[in-house]
């Protein structure tokens, strides 16, 4: 696999202007199928049937080149599935920019697992440095709490899991990834958010939709609900056979301080 490290300077990445851009991007009470979605978009690439149940993709017969997919990942364990289930559609580079990450140590872990995956899975599937890789970022100390703003909104630091705090965060890490993603010439972004059970599925695609949307990167956005079809099961599946580090916490110094409170 290919592993490329970048500083965090970004081009294009505007922080936390999504805190209020793209709020209600769907009708109140609408409750898209985001999985259906993304299927219908893999049909109408014309490659063929999209085959993924959940414990194993069929890769349909390719004619042509692959679109590029720049997936957004918060760890190893989110991203077993949802690369088991694109890989046959997409060239993939796995975008891992996670400054939320607390404290360096537990990052590095994380990042070590996903290099880890990568480089087993690839090997398992004969995927090149071309149809898989990696692309990571330097971990600056602080750049959360400024990108979430949490000066003006200290706060958030108080709030539990699935708030306003994890919002802002899905939102600039999104951000980065469209901005990258325009700058490297993607045809999509999707994000590794939706296959946890603790994550809010429809806040991570209604700000992928609104980004796509807004027109300013000109990249597509790939929606997701990676923990239909016994998803969330397959990751742990696939951690136990790569024997991948499982963290017991979402990222933050402030989710993992209030769930030790619990």
């Amino acid at each position: 696999f290919f592993l490329v490290f970048y500083d965090i300077n970004i081009p294009g990445l505007r922080g936390n202007i999504l805190q209020e851009e793209f709020k209600g991007f769907f009708w109140p009470g609408q409750k898209p199928d985001f999985n259906k979605l993304m299927e219908e978009i893999i049909l109408g690439l014309g490659k063929g049937a999209f085959l993924g149940d959940g414990l194993g993709v069929t890769a349909p017969g390719y004619g042509g080149e692959k679109p590029g997919l720049l997936l957004q990942t918060c760890c190893a364990p989110c991203s077993t599935t949802c690369i088991e289930r694109l890989f046959p559609y997409f060239k993939i580079c796995v975008f891992f920019y996670n400054p939320n990450i607390y404290p360096f140590g537990e990052y590095s872990k994380r990042l070590d697992a996903m290099k880890r995956f990568i480089e087993l899975f690839s090997r398992d599937n004969c995927l090149s440095d071309e149809e898989l890789y990696l692309e990571a970022f330097d971990y600056r100390e602080g750049e959360f709490e400024e990108k979430i703003s949490l000066g003006d909104s200290p706060g958030l630091a108080l709030l539990p899991e699935r708030g306003e705090r994890c919002r802002r965060c899905y939102s600039f890490r999104l951000e980065g990834a469209f901005a990258f993603a325009s700058e490297r010439g993607f045809d999509y972004v999707c994000s590794t958010l939706t296959l946890s059970p603790y994550k809010n599925s429809l806040w991570v695609n209604e700000i992928g939709y609104g980004l796509e949307a807004s027109g300013a990167f000109g990249v597509k956005y790939l929606p997701s609900d990676f923990k239909k079809k016994n998803g969330y099961l397959r990751s742990i599946e696939l951690c136990k056979k790569y024997s991948l580090y499982r963290q017991d916490y979402c990222g933050c110094r402030y989710g993992l301080e209030n769930s030790r409170k619990e």
